[in-house]
């Protein structure tokens, strides 16, 4: 069994925007990053395909042409009353404690990277692993990382060093140690 965690292809939004449960859509080069990804994907059969629901992970999950499960606990980071404010425009009374401990502090409103982690690790767990068969994932960085973090052993607060582009494919098997990175992983140094 493979799983291949893809994340969405680029945002349309503008940067400097919070953005976590937000259902925006995508940019115009989203034909051309899907192929790319089909392209990392070309050799995968019969996988069963999961999203978050999520227009930016939709659009890309729909596109293979099978039929998709979408599941909540794929979802971005609930980023609560900051969704779609500027970042530079939320009071420093508010961020400043999340920036300190954004692992364990949630957004006003919304949740903490825990939560997070939380929900995509019980996805993990009670449909990933519970079924056998190959499985293409598509969800956000947040998403992934929270995962890779679990199976390589990497601290929470430490998972920004797993960098993610957008369209990125990340590749999971099973191994005698268990669920392993076997592909698609760049770590900041």
């Amino acid at each position: 069994m493979e799983i291949f965690l893809v994340r969405h292809t680029t945002p349309n939004i503008e940067k400097g925007i919070c953005y976590g449960h937000a259902n925006i859509g995508v940019t115009a080069s989203f034909d051309k990053e899907r192929k790319h990804i089909l392209a990392a994907l070309e050799n995968i059969s019969n996988a069963k395909i999961y999203s978050s629901p999520l227009q930016r992970c939709k659009a890309l999950a729909v596109s293979f042409g099978e039929k998709v499960y979408y599941d909540d606990r794929l979802k971005e980071l609930n980023f609560g009353d900051w969704e779609l404010q500027a970042w530079d425009k939320i009071s420093k009374s508010e961020i400043d404690p999340w920036m300190h401990d954004f692992v364990h502090v949630k957004t006003t409103n919304g949740e903490s990277y825990k939560d997070l982690e939380k929900r995509a690790l019980t996805f993990f767990r009670e449909v990933v692993l519970s079924e056998a068969g190959n499985k293409i994932i598509v969800t956000h960085a947040g998403v992934i990382r929270a995962i890779v973090a679990s199976l390589e052993g990497i601290d929470l607060k430490d998972s920004f060093s797993i960098l993610l582009d957008y369209g990125q494919v990340i590749s999971i098997a099973q191994t005698a140690q268990g669920f392993r990175v076997i592909g698609g992983l760049t770590l900041e140094r």
